[in-house]
């Protein structure tokens, strides 16, 4: 059976919630909704749909990182935003990151987030040496 790595952000949502920021299974990674937060838990980019979506996705790389992947090691993503007519400034920053890695994608818009002022939340799924 593969050893369960579970790697923490340090926010205190993890525990109250009862999550991991990622999760490592043998050569797979998969990282929780993530949103645009600074390492204190404040949010970045206010108003700002690009922002947020840089920000959500060094995030991710983050804790990619502290799993042991890459952000090369994607293959799929998962966006979710609370307006969808601001897709193409969130799809512009997603694809600056993912333009040669092209992971699978899904945006979809949702009613809201945790936090109102939150526009975007990614989901990613990595395979280490895939």
């Amino acid at each position: 059976m593969a050893r369960r790595q579970l790697i923490a952000s340090g926010t205190p949502w993890e525990p109250i919630v009862g999550y991991s920021r990622a999760v490592r299974i043998a050569n797979t990674v998969y990282v929780s909704g993530t949103t645009a937060t600074d390492e204190t838990g404040a949010l970045v980019a206010r108003g700002d749909p690009y922002g947020q979506t840089r920000q959500a996705l060094r995030n991710i790389e983050r804790a990619l990182v502290a799993s042991g992947a890459t952000i090369a090691d994607v293959v799929r993503t998962r966006i979710f935003v609370t307006n969808i007519s601001q897709w193409d400034q969130i799809g512009r920053a997603h694809g600056e990151v993912f333009g040669t890695i092209r992971p699978a994608t899904t945006m979809v818009e949702v009613r809201a987030l945790i936090d109102p002022e939150m526009l975007v939340e990614i989901e990613a799924e990595a395979v280490i040496g895939g």
